[in-house]
């Protein structure tokens, strides 16, 4: 069985500022988790505005001897510039968690843009190989945010990872850029491990419309709504780990149950699952699970249908803006060598007779509008 992985990117919070994180609140989570018999931890040194690993410092590392968990940080390729960088940045971190190793270090939010240019002009997998062979690190691997096309390059080309960390959800196992199925079985393939983020997809499939929820009480009353989604993820083979950002105490000790009694999916729970991404997809603002009907409309290569349900997925989470699939299309920008503020459609879209111009350009206004990263084409 997977671990039940404990993220710390979205901790109870004392204010709305994000460094601002309740400690006392989260060292009774950290306490709850390992007396289940859990000890996965994933932070990054860019979460919670930079505080996310002084807090793994002051609420785990501190208070707990360094066998009995598994600790995980992240390297932030987006924020490199140099490669003097790189080995100043690990240093910190390090000193940050208050520790001399890190059990899995990622390079984290990996892309092709980023893969083929500051990953490989500030040799980060030369820094990572000579930082596990000086034992700062046990486990080499990467965060990952593009296609499982480009995840099979870099495996190819980097036989030293040993594990990838990806996003799995029952909304994103088959979505047009986020596909989570398409790169899960690209790691197993390669004989990789595999680490999941966003199993409950930002807190989306924690709250489910009403027809979802009825659906799954009737065939679980004891379950949350959250558990569905964790119990897909976490029935998965060759799974270290199924990170869940945990917010407060009531998540973890939901998950918890969820994890300490774990039942994989039945078929039967197969073909619910299936029904509530229908039905989760159907209340986004375009009322559609399906857009195959506009893969064929694509002027500059990327096709209508990836940019409306790519904004349909966006908008049915509970921070809508805050989505990551935004990332995602910029990346597909780049790669069709669009630039990032320029349009994918100038002309009037007509499909099967229906004029859907507006929808199209509103999405990827959306879209555009939303991402965190843009890059030069």
């Amino acid at each position: 069985m997977a671990n039940l992985g404990f993220g710390w990117m979205r901790l109870p919070l004392l204010s709305e500022k994000q460094t601002d994180i309740d400690l006392e609140q989260v060292k009774k989570m950290v306490d709850e988790y390992l007396a289940a018999g859990f000890n996965y931890f994933d932070t990054s040194f860019v979460y919670h505005g930079g505080a996310s690993e002084n807090a793994i410092k002051e609420c785990l590392v501190k208070r707990y001897a360094r066998d009995k968990f598994i600790l995980t940080s992240k390297l932030p390729i987006f924020a490199i510039t140099e490669e003097k960088q790189v080995e100043e940045i690990f240093n910190k971190q390090l000193e940050n968690c208050g520790v001399e190793y890190f059990d899995y270090f990622l390079l984290h939010n990996m892309n092709i843009i980023r893969y083929e240019g500051v990953v490989k002009s500030c040799k980060m997998f030369d820094y990572l190989k000579k930082w596990k062979d000086a034992g700062k690190i046990k486990h080499i691997g990467f965060s990952f945010h593009d296609s499982a096309e480009v995840l099979d390059k870099i495996l190819t080309e980097h036989p030293e990872v040993e594990a990838v960390q990806i996003v799995v959800n029952y909304i994103d196992w088959e979505s047009y850029y986020i596909q989570s199925k398409k790169c899960y079985e690209t790691i197993r393939k390669h004989g990789k491990k595999v680490l999941i983020m966003e199993p409950v997809k930002g807190g989306t499939l924690a709250k489910a419309p009403a027809e979802v929820e009825k659906i799954f009480k009737a065939a679980a009353p004891e379950n949350s709504v959250a558990s569905w989604a964790v119990r897909f993820a976490a029935s998965l083979e060759d799974v270290i780990a199924v990170i869940s950002g945990m917010s407060n105490l009531e998540q973890v000790k939901d998950n918890l149950a969820t994890m300490k009694n774990f039942a994989p999916l039945t078929d039967s729970d197969k073909k619910i699952i299936a029904q509530a991404n229908k039905i989760y997809r159907e209340n986004g603002p375009l009322k559609k699970a399906n857009f195959a009907e506009y893969e064929n409309i694509k002027p500059k290569g990327i096709s209508a249908a990836e940019v409306l349900e790519t904004y349909n997925n966006s908008t049915i989470q509970p921070v809508p803006t805050f989505a990551a699939e935004a990332n995602y299309f910029s990346v597909e920008k780049a790669k069709h060598k669009i630039k990032m503020d320029a349009p994918c459609f100038d002309e009037k879209i007509i499909s099967n007779g229906e004029d859907i111009t507006k929808i199209v350009k509103d999405a990827e206004k959306f879209l555009t509008d939303g991402m965190f990263f843009k890059y030069e084409v």
